[in-house]
């Protein structure tokens, strides 16, 4: 099963090679890292997809707690967060087929990025349903590159995750 993780973490450097290390020195591999700063210029969020049972998570949880620059963990609940993924895709095309690229683009609500002469790149965001959907739809032209951003989340509620800890109403 895989988990989505957020961790608030001091923004410093070395942080992020003491977090993946400590992925790393215990086995467990992360699907998807991405990583930037909040609205405080100090604080970092780490959106971390890792796989496996209830009791790994709880391991890594408590793996991550333990780390100085890290401030807060927080684990997401299916159902109860917002994922999204920002991708890019280089397709091939020749005059015969750039028409149906550029449908099979606007169909989908992804959009053009750059187009060549042999090829079109093209951007899109959304959950990772949508972009498997995107490069399935795109397969058939030929894919010639594929460059994902990695899974960002945070809570549907009316919470914020800050760095002091606590939670806070948005007004």
């Amino acid at each position: 099963m895989k988990h989505t993780i957020s961790v608030l973490v001091e923004n410093k450097f070395g942080v992020l090679a003491r977090i993946s290390g400590l992925f790393s020195a215990r086995g467990f591999n992360i699907s998807s890292l991405a990583v930037g700063e909040t609205d405080d210029p100090s604080v970092s969020r780490m959106t971390i997809v890792v796989e496996g049972d209830d009791r790994t998570l709880d391991q890594i949880k408590k793996q991550l707690n333990k780390l100085i620059d890290v401030i807060k963990v927080v684990d997401y609940k299916e159902g109860s967060f917002l994922d999204r993924e920002l991708i890019l895709i280089k397709v091939s095309v020749t005059a015969k087929t750039r028409k149906e690229v550029l449908e099979a683009v606007e169909s989908s609500g992804a959009g053009i990025a750059s187009a060549g002469s042999a090829s079109i790149s093209i951007e899109a965001s959304g959950d990772q349903a949508k972009i498997k959907a995107l490069i399935e739809l795109l397969r058939p032209f030929g894919i010639l590159e594929v460059v994902r951003t990695g899974r960002i989340a945070m809570d549907t509620g009316d919470k914020a995750l800050k760095a002091e800890g606590k939670p806070e109403v948005n007004e």
